[in-house]
């Protein structure tokens, strides 16, 4: 490759890395993302690439429309989370309470690295690429909302990845089956019959009610549920402020459940209900149970796993997928829509290093998505898309 290439290929990673910490310093939450978008649409513009709006705040980009060879999809998301920033990094949120704690900054930048390159061959291209700037990922099912507005249109295989501090960097998670788990969201009002703590046979302590159900909801997965089913029940909230001498009216608590295997669904969704209202009823009290669906299962076609998996060795070597990683990852993804309605794959590629912030799960406050995959996964998507690589 001639070194004007090689100082173009330079060039455009400092300008994604850059674009990263833009993005990071102005992060917006999901269906919020419009000077997200516009950065990003702005950007496309300049480099000649046509785009059109796609779910409000979403940006569908194609490239090599008129091409024969198979028409693939490249997905990033942009929305960022309500988290209060504590990385100390130079580019940290300037927005009080939202930061970009899930590395989807890492991902657009990193899709639009991919964009610059892949518009320099884009006659060289076998086929059309569809570049997905989704918005709303974190539970707000934006991947749903790109699919109602044709984002799959002529589409016949899509390929998505996140970044994942859990796993060292050069080495990934990419399965035939199962990548990441589905997952449901619940609330449980109990309503009890307050009074004085001094007297709580004239009570009803929802307090307590809603201790019990919080206990009887773990036997859901270990006496309920077949062991082969890989499942989580958390109990993450439970409100009941009351004086320290009075009983409360009623107690709510709210969670989340994991699942694996969509066909699980129901039943958990019955059981939740069941064992909350049966345990609060056997307390004298009662339970309102509401009982959210959110995203299903991530589940990879082999196929187009396999061509991922490919192009991950290429990238990182033979030892790429040299880790303890247990799959399914019990968090959720909503990419999990696109492999519902057509072929594709998800990979989780690690980004931990020796730095503390590179180490940091996602969703902490203290997280900041490792610039080294930049080019990286610049390169491994090319390889997908057919296009020539850099040096």
């Amino acid at each position: 490759m001639s070194q004007q290439h090689t100082n173009s290929w330079n060039e455009i990673i400092t300008t994604s890395v850059s674009f990263r910490r833009e993005l990071h310093r102005y992060p917006e939450l999901g269906w919020s993302e419009v000077e997200t978008a516009e950065r990003i649409r702005q950007r496309l513009t300049a480099l000649g690439i046509q785009w059109r709006e796609c779910a409000d705040t979403g940006t569908i980009a194609v490239l090599a429309s008129d091409k024969p060879g198979p028409h693939i999809a490249l997905r990033a998301d942009i929305d960022a989370l309500p988290i209060i920033e504590k990385s100390g990094v130079d580019w940290t949120s300037e927005h009080d309470g939202c930061m970009h704690a899930c590395g989807h900054d890492g991902h657009t930048a990193t899709l639009y690295n991919t964009a610059q390159w892949l518009k320099r061959y884009e006659s060289e291209l076998p086929g059309p690429v569809t570049l997905l700037f989704q918005p709303a990922e974190e539970g707000g099912h934006g991947a749903k909302r790109m699919i109602e507005d044709g984002a799959l249109e002529g589409v016949k295989a899509i390929y998505g990845w996140h970044n994942w501090p859990a796993i060292p960097l050069g080495q990934v998670v990419c399965p035939d089956a199962a990548v990441m788990a589905g997952n449901g969201t619940f609330q449980l009002t109990v309503q009890g019959a307050g009074g004085h703590s001094s007297q709580p046979e004239l009570c009803r302590d929802p307090v307590l009610a809603g201790s019990a159900i919080v206990l009887a909801l773990q036997q859901l997965v270990s006496r309920r549920l077949p062991a082969q089913s890989a499942t989580v029940i958390s109990v993450t909230s439970f409100d009941a402020k009351s004086g320290v001498t009075v009983i409360p009216e009623k107690a709510i608590l709210e969670g989340s459940y994991r699942l694996t295997d969509p066909d699980d669904r129901p039943l958990i969704d019955r059981l939740i209900k069941e064992i909350a209202e049966s345990t609060a009823q056997a307390y004298g009290t009662t339970c309102m149970v509401e009982v959210h669906p959110r995203y299903q299962p991530t589940i990879n076609h082999a196929t187009e796993a396999e061509k991922f998996r490919e192009a991950l060795v290429d990238e990182f070597g033979s030892g790429t997928f040299d880790n303890t990683i247990r799959v399914p990852i019990m968090a959720s993804e909503d990419f999990s829509y696109y492999l519902n309605e057509i072929p594709g794959a998800f990979a989780l590629i690690g980004s931990g290093t020796d730095e503390i912030r590179h180490n940091v799960p996602c969703h902490s406050p203290k997280y900041d998505f490792n610039d080294a995959l930049i080019p990286h996964v610049t390169r491994i998507l090319a390889r997908l898309a057919g296009a020539p690589l850099p040096d």
